[in-house]
């Protein structure tokens, strides 16, 4: 009879298997690719990219919701300075009678186009001066740098110009229809405008102006009892070249 030793001692042993590789972690799937092109890789934003973003965001939320302008309206009040002779004076007037420089209110009207930053229009400008009056119509090309609500201005402009309304004193049968001068002027300007809302801007605007004006000469024959001295001039041709100041505030409508 076997005992439980002999039975343990002729049990054959376990088999044995050799021991397996660990089993490798799963690769990468295969990069997608059309026609052997395959897609750029991802890569993070450069620095500096987010804080542009924001500021852009920033800009756009200051900008009242301006939105693009196509079409631009003004009207302007203010003081402007004339002296018909300052760098030439050949008689256009005759000082003796009738004043060549002074001040007044002048009033003016702009209309015309916006291309983006540029517009270009042509204005309409009156002012009553004690012995004439001065109104030119020019053409205007102007640059607007807008900041938000706030945009500065440069312009440029260019056109007709004409006395008229004389008012000559001392000098009986002055015939002061026949007086014609006339000529050219070109301006340049700056200016700044608030922008209460896409419709509407209020703002000022200076101009430094530049004129050259003739006169036809003209016999004055009922005037040389009174003044002799002034029918001569008037009979002769006659030309200055002049300085203008202006200040103005503006009302402007925009679409």
């Amino acid at each position: 009879m076997l005992s439980l030793g002999d039975a343990r001692a002729q049990t054959p042993p376990a088999p044995s298997y050799p021991s397996l590789p660990p089993y490798p972690p799963p690769s990468e799937p295969p990069a997608l690719e059309t026609g052997g092109l395959t897609p750029p890789p991802t890569s993070a934003a450069p620095p500096g990219q987010g804080e542009t973003l924001q500021q852009l965001e920033r800009a756009e939320r200051e900008d009242a919701g301006r939105g693009l302008e196509f079409v631009w309206l003004n009207v302007e009040s203010g003081y402007e300075y004339i002296s018909l002779q300052t760098f030439e004076a050949n008689s256009v007037v005759d000082a003796e009678l009738v004043k060549d420089s002074g001040s007044a209110l002048a009033l003016g009207v702009g209309a015309g186009v916006r291309v983006i930053f540029l517009t270009l229009g042509a204005r309409f400008r009156l002012a009553q001066f004690s012995d004439w009056d001065l109104w030119t119509l020019n053409g205007e090309l102007g640059l607007h740098i807008p900041f938000g609500t706030i945009e500065p201005s440069f312009t440029f402009s260019a056109g007709y110009a004409s006395l008229g309304a004389f008012s000559v004193q001392g000098a009986t049968g002055f015939d002061v229809d026949s007086v014609d001068v006339s000529g050219f002027n070109a301006r340049l300007g700056a200016g700044l405008d608030w922008y209460v809302n896409p419709l509407l801007s209020l703002g000022v605007q200076g101009t430094g102006e530049l004129l050259a004006l003739w006169r036809d000469g003209g016999a004055q024959p009922n005037a040389v009892a009174s003044a002799p001295e002034a029918a001569e001039v008037y009979a002769r041709d006659g030309d200055g070249i002049g300085l203008g100041i202006t200040l103005t505030g503006v009302v402007g409508l925009h679409f």
